[in-house]
C-alpha cells in the first residue's frame, strides 16, 4: 500500500478501538455496578493506549511525509490534515500519563456519582484534585506541542483551533448583555404567568412521548436506543448511538427537552459523511458544531410556536392533560420561561450562557493555579450571585451538578455556548433559504430543516474548520448578532 491508505487503515483500526470505548463509557454510565468502576478504568485506559501505540507508530512520522507527496483529492487531503493533528495530540502525551489520567477520570467520576445527590464536595475533593493535576500535566505536553497556551490546549481537544483569545471578547459582551436583557425579560413575562401543569408524570408515559418525538427527527431506533443516566448525553459511535436522559414525575419538560437536545446530537453523528467512517475527516468537527445541533433543535426549533402546535396535542394526549394549561400557547410559555435558577441543564436560553460564562472563567483559573479546588463552592457561588444574582444552598445545586471536571472534560465548557450563537446563526440561515421550514415543524415534519442541514452542517464532517463551515453556510463568521436578535425577537418583541 501506498503511504496515504496505510495511514487510512491505521486510523481506521484506532476509530473501531474508539467506537468499542464509547460503548463501554455509555456502559458506565447506564448499566455499570457501582463497584465494576476499577476493573472499567482499567479497561478504558487500555483502549486508549492501544489507540495510541497505533497513532505513535516509530513510522508514522515518515507515513504522513509521504502521503502529502502524493496526488490527493480535496477530501483526502483534509483527511491528511486531520491525522497529522490526531499524531501530534496523541504523540504529546506519553502513555503513562494516558494510563494514569484514564483511571482517574473513571475513578472520580463514579464517586461523583454518589457526591452530588448527598452534596458531599468533601468526598470528590481529593479525586478531583487529582484528575485537575493530571489534566494540567496533559495539557502543558499538549501546549508545548501546539504551541498555544495551556487552557488553549486542553479547550482544541473539544473545537480544533480554538482559541480563549476569541472567547473572552465574546463572552464578556454577552456578560454584559444578559443581565439587562434578562430583567427585562423576566419583568415583561411576569405580566402574564402561564398556568402550572399539574403532575405526577408517569416515567414511562415521558418516555414514550420521548420516542415519538425522536421518531419525528429521524432516529433510527434500529441503530440506537433511549436509557437513563445521571447526566444527560449522547454516545456510542455513529452506527450505534446512544442517547440517555434524565426523567423527573413532577416536571415531564426537563426530560423531553433533554431528549430533543440529545436527538439533535444523534441526527449530526448519523448524519456525518458515511463514506467516510472512521476516518479523522468523516468525523464530527467539534463541540462547537455538535453543540449546536443540539441546541438548533432543542431552543431554536423545539421552543418555537410551529413545533408547540403539533406537539402540544401529543403532550395534552400522553398525560390525560385538558385546556387551557395544556394549549400550545401556554405550554409555549413555560417551555419559553426566563428564570434565574441553579442548575445549567434545566436553564433557559437567556441565562444558560451566564451558567456556561461562569464555568469557564472558573475552570480557566483553576488550570492556571489561580483558585484552589478546595476553595470552588465558594468560588462557584460568588460567580453565580455577580452573573445572575443568586448563590446556590448547597453544593448538589452547585459546582457538583455537571459531570464534566469529575470525568476529566476540561476545556469543554465554553462551546455550549458557541453553539447556542452557531445554532442561532445556522437556523436563521436555513429559514432564510425555506420559508416554508416553520409550516412543516407545525406538521411534525423536520425533513425540510434536515434536507439543509445535511448538505451544508452534517455531511461535511471535518472537512472544513468550524469558522469556515459556518461561513460557507450563512456567510458570516461566527459571532453574537444572530442570537441576540433571536433573543430579543423571541423575549421582548413577540
Amino acid at each position: 500500500m501506498g503511504a496515504y491508505a496505510t495511514l487510512e487503515d491505521r486510523f481506521r483500526r484506532a476509530a473501531l478501538i474508539g467506537e468499542a470505548a464509547g460503548i463501554l463509557g455509555w456502559d458506565r454510565a447506564v448499566l455499570m455496578p457501582e463497584g465494576s468502576a476499577g476493573a472499567r478504568a482499567e479497561q478504558m485506559a487500555a483502549l486508549t493506549l492501544v489507540s495510541r501505540e497505533i497513532l505513535t507508530a516509530a513510522d508514522m512520522a515518515d507515513l504522513l511525509d509521504a502521503a502529502g507527496d502524493e496526488s490527493l483529492d480535496d477530501w483526502q487531503a483534509a483527511n491528511l490534515r486531520e491525522m497529522r493533528r490526531d499524531w501530534v495530540r496523541a504523540a504529546a502525551i506519553p502513555p503513562r500519563l494516558i494510563e494514569a489520567r484514564t483511571r482517574a477520570n473513571a475513578v472520580c467520576e463514579m464517586t461523583w456519582r454518589t457526591a452530588r445527590p448527598a452534596s458531599d464536595y468533601a468526598a470528590v475533593l481529593p479525586l478531583l484534585e487529582e484528575v485537575a493535576r493530571f489534566a494540567i500535566e496533559a495539557g502543558e505536553a499538549l501546549s508545548a506541542a501546539l504551541d498555544v497556551p495551556l487552557y488553549d490546549a486542553l479547550l482544541d481537544g473539544f473545537e480544533p483551533g480554538g482559541r480563549s483569545s476569541d472567547i473572552d471578547p465574546v463572552f464578556d459582551d454577552l456578560a454584559a448583555f444578559l443581565p439587562g436583557f434578562t430583567g427585562a425579560a423576566i419583568e415583561r413575562q411576569a405580566a402574564r404567568p402561564p398556568l402550572p401543569l399539574e403532575g405526577p408524570f408517569p416515567v414511562d408515559r415521558q418516555e414514550m412521548l420521548g420516542r415519538r418525538f425522536m421518531a419525528a427527527l429521524g432516529f433510527d431506533f434500529g441503530k440506537g436506543r433511549l436509557d437513563v443516566s445521571h447526566h444527560p448525553f449522547t454516545g456510542g459511535a455513529p452506527d450505534d448511538i446512544r442517547i440517555t436522559t434524565r426523567y423527573d414525575e413532577a416536571d415531564f419538560l426537563t426530560g423531553i427537552y433533554a431528549v430533543l437536545h440529545e436527538t439533535g446530537h444523534a441526527q449530526y453523528a448519523a448524519g456525518l459523511p458515511q463514506q467516510w467512517r472512521r476516518r479523522p475527516v468523516g468525523r464530527a468537527r467539534g463541540m462547537t458544531l455538535h453543540e449546536s445541533q443540539s441546541l438548533l433543535i432543542e431552543m431554536q426549533a423545539c421552543r418555537g410556536g410551529a413545533f408547540m402546535a403539533w406537539a402540544a396535542p401529543l403532550m395534552a394526549e400522553a398525560f390525560g392533560g385538558a385546556a387551557p394549561a395544556w394549549s400550545a400557547d401556554n405550554l409555549l410559555a413555560l417551555v419559553t420561561r426566563v428564570e434565574r435558577g441553579y442548575i445549567r441543564v434545566d436553564a433557559d436560553e437567556a441565562t444558560y450562557p451566564a451558567h456556561v460564562i461562569l464555568r469557564y472563567r472558573l475552570e480557566k483559573a483553576i488550570l492556571a493555579g489561580d483558585l484552589p479546588l478546595a476553595d470552588l463552592p465558594g468560588a462557584w457561588s460568588d460567580g453565580m450571585d455577580a452573573l445572575l444574582g443568586i448563590r446556590p444552598p448547597d453544593d448538589r445545586r452547585g459546582c457538583l451538578q455537571d459531570i464534566h471536571w469529575y470525568s476529566g472534560a476540561w476545556g469543554y465548557f465554553p462551546t455550549y455556548t458557541l453553539g447556542a450563537m452557531a445554532a442561532a446563526q445556522l437556523y436563521a440561515a436555513a429559514k432564510a433559504v425555506d420559508g416554508g421550514l416553520e409550516p412543516a415543524l407545525a406538521e411534525g415534519d423536520f425533513a425540510p430543516l434536515y434536507a439543509w442541514l445535511r448538505p451544508n452542517v452534517h455531511e461535511p464532517g471535518s472537512r472544513y474548520g468550524t469558522g469556515e463551515l459556518l461561513e460557507r453556510a450563512t456567510g458570516r463568521p461566527l459571532d453574537a448578532t444572530a442570537f441576540k436578535a433571536h433573543l430579543k425577537a423571541r423575549y421582548l418583541d413577540s
